[in-house]
């Protein structure tokens, strides 16, 4: 029987050559010569710490690196946003935590979205993944397609696909 994985990884590599060329990037500009910035990737816990002088430059920081981290093929919805910076003395401090692996949440919303279009396939959760399974490739992708034009707010790859 035809099957596929769905899955949510983020390249460390990538990440990690995202965050250089993004440091790199804001040491050059005009407009932070002389400020106090710090941009660290924790590879273990996938977690980008950040300082900047101010919000603004903040801002200026985390656009930069979304569209660094886009050229380097990951998805912007890898990273969760939704923490606001805090102020720690003269600084200004952001966590970024990058996505990586479906939650259980996650993979539960995806499997109830594919059983809910009616498609003749069967979902199931195997830790950090769903695997997709039919009869026809054609209903698999149906299930692709599906999942793209979703908003699901992750960033999904497909990939194992076996026939």
């Amino acid at each position: 029987m035809p099957s596929f994985d769905i899955v949510s990884k983020v390249d460390a590599q990538a990440l990690d050559n995202a965050v250089n060329v993004t440091t790199k990037e804001i040491t050059n500009r005009f407009d932070f010569k002389n400020a106090h910035v710090v941009i660290e990737l924790n590879k273990k816990e996938f977690r980008i710490n950040l300082e900047a002088d101010d919000n603004m430059k903040m801002r200026q920081i985390v656009d930069v690196l979304i569209s660094r981290a886009h050229k380097q093929g990951i998805a912007p919805e890898a990273f969760d946003l939704s923490k606001e910076a805090y102020q720690s003395g003269k600084a200004t401090k952001k966590e970024v935590p990058v996505r990586n692996g479906l939650k259980q949440e996650d993979a539960k919303k995806i499997v109830k979205l594919i059983k809910d279009s009616g498609l003749k396939v069967q979902a199931q959760i195997m830790d950090d993944m769903v695997r997709v399974t039919g009869k026809k490739i054609d209903d698999l992708q149906s299930v692709i397609q599906l999942c793209r034009n979703s908003d699901t707010g992750l960033p999904l790859q497909y990939e194992n696909m076996r026939n």
